[in-house]
C-alpha cells in the first residue's frame, strides 16, 4: 500500500444476518458470505443486518462462528468496525464497515423513528494514504415517512460531523422503491455513480434498487451488481459495487 491509489472501490451489502430461510429450513450462509466479501475486492465494504451475537442461532447451527460477524467477514488485513442498531430477545445486530485502509475514528447515531424499527447510522473516518475519507453506513426504515425524517436527520448529522470539503460516502440499504431518497440526497450534493438504477432486491429476481452508494467529492467511474445463482442464495439482497476516482 505504498503507491498512491487512483481509484476507490466501495461495496454495500445487506447480509440478512448471515442466515437464509425460516424455521427448520433455514440455513447458515455466513461462511459463504465470507468468501463473497473477499471476492468483492473492495477497499471499503459497508454491511447491514450484521449480527454481533444471537444465542438461539448459536445453539441451532453447529458451525456458528465464534467471532462476531463483522470480524468473521473481514478479509485478512482489513479493519472491521461494528455498531449495534437493534437489541433483540436473543442478541443484537447493526451496521458494520470493513476497510482495507486504516480507521481513524468511528461513531454511531440512533436513527430509530418509532419503537417497531431500531435503526442507526455508522460513521467511520478512514485514512487513504494522506487523504481522509468519511463513510456513513445506513439502513433506513420501511415506512416512507420514517425515511424522510431519517434522511433529514442524516443531513443534520453530516452538517455537524463532516467537514464541508471532505470526501464523503453514504452507502447502505435505503429501502426506497422510488426516487424520494435520491432527490433528498441530491439536494445536499450527494450523487450516485450514474443515473441508471442497479436493482439489488430481491436477490433471486432483482426488481428494486434498494442498495445505494452516494458520494460527494469523488468522481464516479462505474457501478455494478454481481449476478448468478450463488449470489442469489446468500442473502435476500445482492451487493452493489461502485468505483470512484480519487
Amino acid at each position: 500500500m505504498n503507491a498512491q491509489p487512483r481509484q476507490l472501490r466501495i461495496a454495500t451489502y445487506n447480509i440478512h444476518k448471515g442466515v437464509q430461510g425460516i424455521g427448520p429450513r433455514r440455513r447458515l450462509e455466513i461462511h459463504n458470505l465470507g468468501h463473497a466479501v473477499e471476492q468483492l475486492d473492495a477497499d471499503v465494504v459497508c454491511l447491514q443486518e450484521v449480527r454481533k451475537l444471537h444465542r438461539r442461532e448459536e445453539r441451532y447451527f453447529a458451525h456458528w462462528p465464534e467471532l462476531p460477524q463483522a470480524e468473521f467477514l473481514a478479509p485478512e488485513g482489513y479493519e472491521s468496525v461494528y455498531r449495534t442498531n437493534a437489541f433483540t430477545r436473543h442478541g443484537e445486530h447493526g451496521n458494520a464497515l470493513l476497510s482495507r485502509w486504516p480507521v481513524v475514528m468511528h461513531q454511531h447515531e440512533d436513527m430509530s423513528d418509532h419503537r417497531f424499527e431500531q435503526r442507526g447510522l455508522l460513521h467511520v473516518e478512514i485514512e487513504v494514504q494522506t487523504r481522509r475519507l468519511h463513510v456513513i453506513v445506513v439502513h433506513l426504515g420501511l415506512i416512507p415517512a420514517s425515511r424522510v425524517r431519517q434522511i433529514e436527520q442524516l443531513h443534520g448529522y453530516m452538517a455537524r460531523e463532516v467537514p464541508a470539503r471532505a470526501p464523503l460516502v453514504v452507502a447502505g440499504d435505503f429501502n426506497d422503491w422510488g426516487t424520494q431518497v435520491q432527490r433528498m440526497m441530491a439536494s445536499v450534493g450527494l450523487r450516485e455513480g450514474d443515473d441508471a438504477p442497479r436493482p439489488t432486491y430481491p436477490s433471486r429476481l432483482p426488481l428494486a434498487a434498494l442498495d445505494r452508494v452516494y458520494v460527494r467529492g469523488l468522481k464516479p467511474l462505474a457501478q455494478h451488481v454481481p449476478r448468478g445463482p450463488v449470489w442469489g442464495r446468500m442473502s435476500d439482497h445482492l451487493p452493489l459495487i461502485a468505483e470512484f476516482k480519487l
